[in-house]
């Protein structure tokens, strides 16, 4: 992934926009000119031309950058693909970067080193090209980035009957232990009096339902708690998922994921704030003890919770969690889950739907993100559909007889829970790439982690 040696012995890589190719160009010597004329390059995104000589072989390489309007505007995904289309060895990028797009250049190579082999009786051999980094690049965060996502891609991408709720459940308290927290995990029937609707949601399956609860840093620093929806895999319980609706529910742990993740960059860089994270891990499964449509199932926070579909199981393990954290009024509370399929409907797998309870807190979420190419997209908190969730038997339901607004009815559901702590997020999430795209495969995309950390340093740091 990355090389440290001498800048001078690593080849060049020129990174190319296309708006500045000719002016590039005419610091080239004419050969190399007519030879990238002859490959066609005209900068276009994620495009490679490698420049040779017959004496040294491959001595350099061109990448293109689409139109990027500057330098400045560099995105991690510009530099994704490199890693697959270089020639093995050591680059260097030659194309003088200020910090923030050096920094971004680094994440970007790591993040397209990724590999997903563990599965695989030949491993495909690692990127063979390596990145020294480049001069300016913040590599100690890129370092600690890089894993923290690689981790989460490594937890999504894992199929559920290998992360099973006991599992998920190992790896967050090592994780947390490695970086000095203090934690706890309630299991099974031990759930009932403390978190009773990720009982009922977990126990018909054969892994019993856990609640991963740890702290880190000084008690008293600022309160930041995460919670992360951890459905290991979605069957829809009895209201029976059908088959092309469950070929992706491994991933359903995505917001457990991206918690993690989270947590991990904020533990490992030491920021000064009071961490807790909390993951209800369940398989939300079909046996003879499954809850049922028509049960009426009692919350931690004491709110009665009309079960109208079992396939909406990720809020109700939420609202335990939540309920939870709410009692401590952290200074700022995020909740992480893969929720709707409205959600997905209304902005697609590459957005992930942002609501929040204070103004000032969501539009810096949003500004970091565009900034940080993380993207969010806010959604309304509209308490003009809060009685669509109204049940006649009790307190709520927890789904809505209507079709519309979903990710919204979501949201208004989970805002139950959060009484006490003036500023929450709630982000409803894809975590997955559907498409094969340059440097990032069809596979786990953990979201929105970059644009929260982001916003903690410059909040809390």
């Amino acid at each position: 992934m990355f090389e440290e040696r001498d800048v001078a012995a690593a080849r060049p890589l020129w990174l190319v926009a296309e708006g500045d190719l000719d002016s590039w160009l005419a610091t080239r010597d004419p050969s190399e000119r007519s030879w990238l004329a002859a490959v066609s390059f005209r900068a276009e995104r994620h495009q490679v031309a490698c420049l040779a000589d017959p004496a040294r072989g491959v001595c350099g390489a061109v990448l293109g950058l689409g139109p990027l309007a500057s330098l400045e505007h560099l995105e991690p995904w510009h530099l994704v693909g490199a890693a697959d289309r270089l020639p093995a060895g050591p680059w260097r990028v030659e194309t003088p970067l200020a910090a923030p797009a050096a920094t971004a250049a680094a994440l970007g190579w790591a993040h397209g080193s990724y590999r997903f082999e563990r599965y695989r009786s030949k491993p495909r051999p690692a990127p063979g090209a390596v990145l020294v980094p480049p001069q300016l690049a913040e590599m100690a965060h890129v370092r600690r980035m890089a894993a923290a996502l690689a981790m989460a891609r490594d937890l999504i991408n894992t199929p559920a009957a290998d992360l099973t709720p006991e599992r998920l459940a190992e790896e967050a308290l090592a994780m947390a232990t490695r970086n000095g927290a203090h934690g706890r995990v309630v299991t099974g029937d031990a759930l009932r009096e403390g978190f009773p609707a990720v009982h009922a949601v977990g126990q018909a399956s054969a892994s019993a339902p856990r609640l991963v609860d740890f702290t880190w840093g000084n008690e008293d620093a600022p309160k930041v708690t995460l919670v992360g929806k951890g459905v290991c895999f979605d069957s829809g319980g009895l209201d029976l998922k059908p088959a092309a609706g469950m070929l992706l529910m491994k991933k359903d742990m995505g917001g457990a994921a991206c918690a993690l993740a989270l947590a991990r960059v904020v533990m490992e860089s030491m920021l000064p704030v009071r961490l807790r994270v909390l993951v209800p891990a369940v398989e939300n499964a079909v046996s003879g003890n499954a809850y049922r449509p028509g049960d009426v199932l009692r919350t931690r926070k004491g709110i009665t919770v009309e079960v109208g579909n079992t396939d909406a199981e990720g809020r109700l393990v939420l609202a335990d969690a939540l309920a939870a954290a709410d009692v401590e009024r952290p200074d700022l509370l995020v909740d992480f889950a893969t929720l709707t399929g409205a959600a997905r409907v209304a902005l697609g797998p590459d957005l992930p739907a942002l609501f929040g309870t204070r103004e000032q807190t969501v539009e810096s979420a949003l500004r970091h993100g565009r900034r940080l190419a993380d993207p969010l997209w806010p959604m309304p908190l509209w308490g003009g559909y809060d009685d669509e969730i109204a049940s006649k038997v009790a307190d709520v339901s927890n789904v809505s007889g209507s079709t519309f607004a979903g990710a919204i009815i979501g949201a208004l559901f989970l805002r139950r829970f959060v009484t006490a702590t003036p500023d929450w997020l709630h982000l409803d999430l894809y975590g997955w790439n559907p498409k094969e795209r340059p440097g990032r495969p069809v596979g786990a995309e953990p979201q929105a982690v970059r644009a929260l950390h982001a916003l903690l340093v410059e909040r809390f740091g």
